[in-house]
């Protein structure tokens, strides 16, 4: 029997302070920081069980936008109701602004910071290794049979092939997991898994063209609304279509800035899409960084305020269960699949691909917390670039 969804509810200030400190020392892109959050609010604080942090992570995947910042405001939502997820989502993006804005600000009054590459050089394989952690953990959280490893294998193979996510590979895993493990077809008890879904449909943003007002703060919000809202992949998979905008058809950045927004994005703590932050103040100064943000996460919480009063009518439901579970199984895969086109811009030399593999040994082995192994493979990229000078990193 599945267990039942606690009815525990979080005080809002409660959510805060910990979005707040999840924001300021979560490292390792979206699926590291979903691993951080099911290991304290599942493992630590008790504030979810299991089918519900499988729930979230099934429904935000099969959702356009920013994975962890999903997750953040479905878990707030399901403990402290509509304002608590506007308050957690927020606190969960704030301390992250706040450092990238001031980067920027720094960035653009010295001229650039040489210091970033030597940085990106050791942050980024370590990046890796906490997403291979957490995907190891998420996998032992919600992989229960065949079918889901299966499902798994033809997400990462679709994954590869394409170079980034793509919207249908959950939709057609959560199909077939509705004719295995749904009531379709013949009755079947309630399996041990999660506890719903929708129909994983995105929410397509009317934001086709050009707002009206044609300012720069205009353009800026509908691009990244767009990328928020349109485009499925998270942190670094959706970099081609933020090059493609802001590279070749708008040329507000060149090609060097738009790199040195992405390792911002990798090397700063909480989401990878704050990259919108720095692109927004690199365009247009401390109002171009804040309407950037609003706009590349405002989406996010729209998808999860609409889907999670629906999902949570009708958690119980064989059918909804049965396309959870086979969009989970899609989820592992391309998380997988999305490390190994990450890997092709992390790891390029025999010092790169060392740290990633004393980085997972130090995680599996002895638990360190992330934030210490981001300090640590810091220190080894500004030790090791300037020796070595290799001359792929931001070549890529």
């Amino acid at each position: 029997m599945p267990s039942e969804p606690t009815k525990q509810r979080v005080p809002i200030r409660e959510l805060v302070r910990y979005y707040l400190r999840l924001g300021l020392l979560g490292f390792g892109g979206p699926v590291a920081l979903v691993g951080q959050m099911e290991r304290e609010m599942v493992g630590e604080k008790k504030w979810l069980t299991k089918e519900e942090m499988r729930e979230g992570i099934a429904v935000c995947q099969s959702l356009p936008g920013p994975l962890a910042i999903q997750v953040g405001i479905w878990i707030s939502y399901i403990r402290g109701g509509f304002w608590g997820a506007w308050a957690g989502g927020w606190a969960f993006i704030l301390p992250n602004f706040v450092i990238v804005a001031a980067l920027a600000a720094l960035y653009v009054h010295f001229g650039g910071l040489p210091w970033v590459t030597s940085i990106f050089y050791g942050v980024s394989p370590a990046v890796i290794a906490l997403i291979l952690h957490s995907c190891y953990r998420l996998a032992k959280l919600g992989m229960d049979d065949w079918l889901q490893w299966a499902l798994a294998a033809v997400a990462f193979a679709v994954t590869l092939a394409v170079r980034a996510e793509v919207a249908w590979i959950f939709l057609a895993a959560g199909a077939v997991g509705i004719l295995y493990y749904g009531s379709l077809f013949r009755t079947r008890s309630p399996a041990s898994t999660t506890s719903s879904l929708l129909l994983g449909v995105p929410l397509v943003a009317g934001v086709g063209g050009e707002v009206a007002l044609g300012t720069m703060l205009g353009k800026l919000f509908t691009f990244f609304l767009k990328a928020g809202s349109l485009t499925f992949g998270s942190g670094l998979v959706i970099v081609p279509f933020l090059e493609k905008g802001l590279v070749q058809q708008t040329g507000w950045l060149n090609e060097r800035e738009f790199l040195v927004a992405v390792a911002m994005g990798m090397m700063s703590p909480g989401p990878v899409v704050i990259t919108a932050t720095f692109v927004g103040y690199l365009v247009a100064g401390f109002l171009g960084a804040l309407v950037a943000t609003i706009g590349i996460f405002l989406p996010s919480f729209l998808l999860v305020l609409i889907v999670a009063p629906v999902l949570l009518r009708y958690r119980t439901n064989l059918n909804v269960q049965g396309f959870i579970k086979g969009a989970y199984g899609a989820a592992i895969g391309t998380i997988l699949g999305a490390c190994v086109l990450l890997g092709r811009i992390a790891i390029g030399d025999w010092l790169t691909a060392l740290v990633t593999l004393v980085s997972l040994v130090v995680l599996f082995r002895w638990k360190v917390s992330n934030p210490l192994l981001i300090a640590a493979a810091a220190m080894i990229g500004l030790i090791a670039f300037p020796l070595l000078q290799p001359p792929w990193v931001f070549v890529k």
